[in-house]
C-alpha cells in the first residue's frame, strides 16, 4: 500500500466570506496540509486576513512546504534532466542553478557504472542529489522492465521513473504497455514514477496500481509548446492522492509557473534548459518559476471578472 500524499489546496477567491476547499482535494488533505496552509497562506477554514497579513516570510523551497515522493522528502519543486547540454561542465553549471534535488537519467544513453573523472557521477554526485534512473527510448513493456531492473542491480535504485514511447514521431506514451510494465514494477518493490499523457482516466489507473507518483506530458517531448491542455491537466491533480507533475513540452519558465499554477506538485524538464541560448541562466529562471508559481497556487488567484472593477474606492471621493 503506497502512502497517500496530500497537496495544499488553495484558497477561495476574494470576496467569499470562508476560504472553502473543492470536495475532491479536501479528501485529500491531511492535519499537516492544514497546518502549513495555516503558515504559509491565510487558514482554509477561516475568514481571509487583512491585506498582507499571513503572508510567508521564507520561499517555498524550504522544509515549511516540502515534495514528498515515496516517502522521501525534497525542498525542490523542479526535477531536470541530464541530456543535451554540450559539455559535463555545462551540465553541472546548469544543474546547480536550478536547485533542483532529483536528476533523472536515461539508463540506455549513460553509463551509470562509470566513475571515472568525466563521468556524470563526478559531476553530479549521488551523495548530493537523488537519481532517477529512467526507460526512455523503450519501446515496450519488456524493455523498460529490463532497463529499470538494471537501475536496481547497478545502484539500489527502486525510485524509477517509467516510459515507454509508442511511436517515434511523436514519443507520445504508449499507455498500455505503460500500465503493463508499472504493474509488475510495484509488484517488485519499486517506487514508480510514471510519464503518462493528460488523460485523467489513464491517470486513475496508474494510481489505483500503487504508483509513487503521475507525470502527465504537457506537450510532446522536446517540443517547448508549454502545456497544451490545462483543464486535463488540472482535472488530474484534482482527483489524484499522489503528486502529480508536468513532464515534457516545457519550453521557458512561464510554462512551468503555469503548471505549479494548476496545481502540480513539480515540474519536470530538461530541453527547456539544456537547449536555451544560455542554459545556466535559463536554469535559475526555472528554479523561480517554480516557486512563484507554487506560491501563486497556494495563495488563491483573485476571481476572474466578466467586466472591469475600479482599483480604487468609489467612496469618499475628493469634491464628491
Amino acid at each position: 500500500m503506497k502512502e497517500v500524499i496530500s497537496r495544499q489546496s488553495p484558497v477561495a477567491s476574494e470576496g467569499a466570506a470562508h476560504a472553502t476547499v473543492p470536495l475532491p482535494l479536501r479528501e485529500r488533505l491531511g492535519e499537516g496540509a492544514l497546518e502549513l496552509s495555516a503558515s504559509l497562506s491565510p487558514p482554509l477554514t477561516q475568514p481571509s486576513p487583512a491585506r498582507g497579513e499571513g503572508l510567508p516570510t521564507a520561499p517555498l523551497t524550504t522544509s515549511s512546504d516540502p515534495l514528498i515522493i515515496a516517502g522521501r522528502t525534497f525542498s525542490s519543486r523542479l526535477l531536470v534532466g541530464t541530456g543535451k547540454y554540450k559539455d559535463m561542465a555545462e551540465t553541472k553549471a546548469a544543474i546547480e542553478a536550478s536547485g533542483a534535488e532529483i536528476v533523472t537519467v536515461a539508463l540506455r544513453r549513460v553509463n551509470l557504472a562509470d566513475t571515472g573523472a568525466e563521468s556524470l557521477h563526478a559531476a553530479i554526485p549521488p551523495e548530493r542529489y537523488t537519481y532517477l534512473p529512467n526507460s526512455a527510448g523503450c519501446y515496450s513493456a519488456e524493455e523498460a522492465l529490463r532497463t529499470l531492473r538494471l537501475a536496481r542491480e547497478l545502484g539500489g535504485w527502486t525510485l524509477v521513473k517509467l516510459e515507454v514511447i509508442g511511436d517515434k514521431r511523436s514519443l507520445f506514451p504508449d499507455v498500455e504497455e505503460t500500465l503493463k510494465a508499472a504493474a509488475i514494477l510495484v509488484k517488485e518493490g519499486f517506487d514508480v514514477m510514471v510519464y503518462t499523457n493528460d488523460d485523467p482516466i489513464a491517470a486513475r489507473k496508474f494510481e489505483d496500481l500503487g504508483v509513487a507518483a503521475i507525470m502527465p506530458l504537457a506537450a510532446p517531448i522536446g517540443s517547448g509548446l508549454g502545456i497544451q491542455n490545462p483543464l486535463n491537466i488540472r482535472l488530474i491533480v484534482e482527483q489524484s492522492r499522489v503528486p502529480v507533475l508536468v513532464d515534457a513540452g516545457v519550453g521557458t519558465a512561464s510554462d512551468a509557473a503555469i503548471a505549479m499554477e494548476l496545481g502540480c506538485d513539480g515540474v519536470l524538464m530538461n530541453t527547456a534548459i539544456a537547449e536555451a541560448q544560455n542554459p545556466v541562466m535559463m536554469a535559475a529562471a526555472m528554479k523561480l518559476a517554480v516557486v512563484a508559481g507554487r506560491l501563486a497556487y497556494l495563495s488563491g488567484r483573485m476571481e476572474k471578472r466578466p467586466h472591469a472593477s475600479a482599483s480604487s474606492p468609489q467612496t469618499g471621493l475628493i469634491g464628491v
